[in-house]
């Protein structure tokens, strides 16, 4: 690229004056423009309407409907949500065939009895009109719930055949992650109401094995398909071992057997290399970057990133971007941004858009990546 700026805008159409400072980001020298679009109160994913307009999760359990002309509106009728540790409302994503049903996705962290608790995922209609969602239905829940409020995952995407897939992390409990009857620390492939297609892997086992793609995950926090139609997803790894994994049916990632990373009490954990029937990653970090959000950029913003995969960080407080060979992956490129990346799409303008992790009166900051 040509230009190596950072800028810190606000966008034409009648947005407020943008607070705080980017003394950060102008001290960097990034390959695009930032802009500051609007703040949120600890957001935690987005999604773009058709009309371009932005749906956002704040965690403590508001939905927020934003666009440029009139700011933030609060979307009444959302799940009740769990907040606390780790747990909070979580992912959002339209269904395939959105303008025709108004289905909107939503994942969250539900509590149950006696303190324990576990990832939930519900769907609803929207109507933008009042403000609202109806027909809420809860499709899929954790099992078990758990004590704990940490590794809930709850990334969801639909993939191009219109199946729903569900990160699941293992709740902070190492085991269930290799339980076939548990679905935690799992990929889940279901139908859009939530039931378990006739052709998923596990189909001779349990009703919850028969959820299951993929096992052997720890905390799955971005899962996203490539241009090939191939999933693909990042989780956190323990002490080390932050992973990109090439998610392929039936197949075990070893978690907690196998790791490229140790337990935080400094207990070893063999690495893949020692466990070849193990699937081992694409990439792994270490030191981590703590990917919180995972998406395949095909816009035509960066037309030299088609193609590439790009990752938010939280405790790095970086954008990754990271290269394709076939089925080999690598880091091609580090963008430090200031404060932890929570979530990043892409926009219908090409844009990369970011939410920053953070809460209070200071607000997590969406941003607008363009050239």
């Amino acid at each position: 690229m040509q230009r190596f700026v950072v800028a810190r805008l606000c966008l034409i159409a009648g947005l407020a004056a943008c607070g705080g400072s980017d003394s950060d980001l102008l001290a960097q020298n990034l390959p695009f423009t930032v802009t500051e679009v609007a703040q949120f109160d600890e957001p935690w994913a987005m999604t773009f309407l058709p009309n371009g307009d932005l749906l956002v999760t704040e965690r403590r359990g508001s939905l927020q409907h934003w666009n440029a002309a009139d700011g933030k509106r609060r979307i009444s009728g959302t799940p009740d949500v769990s907040y606390g540790g780790q747990g909070g409302f979580g992912d959002i994503v339209l269904h395939p065939d959105f303008e025709q049903n108004r289905y909107v996705y939503m994942s969250y962290a539900e509590a149950g009895r006696g303190g324990i608790s576990g990832a939930a995922v519900a769907r609803a209609q929207l109507d933008l009109e009042a403000g609202s969602l109806g027909e809420l239905e809860i499709i899929w829940r954790q099992v078990p719930k758990v004590s704990g409020q940490g590794h809930y995952g709850h990334r969801i995407a639909f993939g191009p055949d219109g199946f729903l897939w569900i990160s699941s992390g293992e709740r902070q409990k190492f085991d269930p992650a290799q339980d076939m009857t548990a679905n935690l620390g799992k990929i889940v492939r279901l139908n859009d109401d939530g039931s378990s297609p006739a052709d998923n892997p596990f189909t001779d086992g349990n009703e919850i094995a028969a959820q299951v793609w993929s096992l052997g995950h720890r905390n799955p926090l971005g899962l996203a398909f490539d241009r090939a139609g191939q999933l693909w997803n990042v989780e956190m790894g323990p002490r080390g071992g932050d992973e990109l994994n090439r998610v392929e049916r039936a197949a075990n990632y070893g978690y907690p057997i196998v790791s490229n990373g140790n337990h935080y009490n400094g207990r070893n954990i063999p690495d893949h290399d020692t466990r070849p029937e193990f699937n081992a990653p694409a990439v792994s970090w270490n030191p981590v970057i703590s990917p919180s959000s995972l998406m395949f950029y095909a816009g035509s913003e960066f037309p030299q990133w088609r193609g590439n995969a790009f990752i938010g960080g939280l405790s790095s407080q970086t954008l990754v971007r990271v290269e394709f060979n076939g089925n080999n992956a690598s880091e091609a490129q580090r963008f430090p941004m200031g404060q932890r990346i929570r979530s990043v799409v892409q926009g219908p303008d090409g844009a990369i858009w970011l939410l920053e992790d953070q809460r209070g009166r200071s607000g997590g900051r969406l941003l607008r990546l363009s050239k």
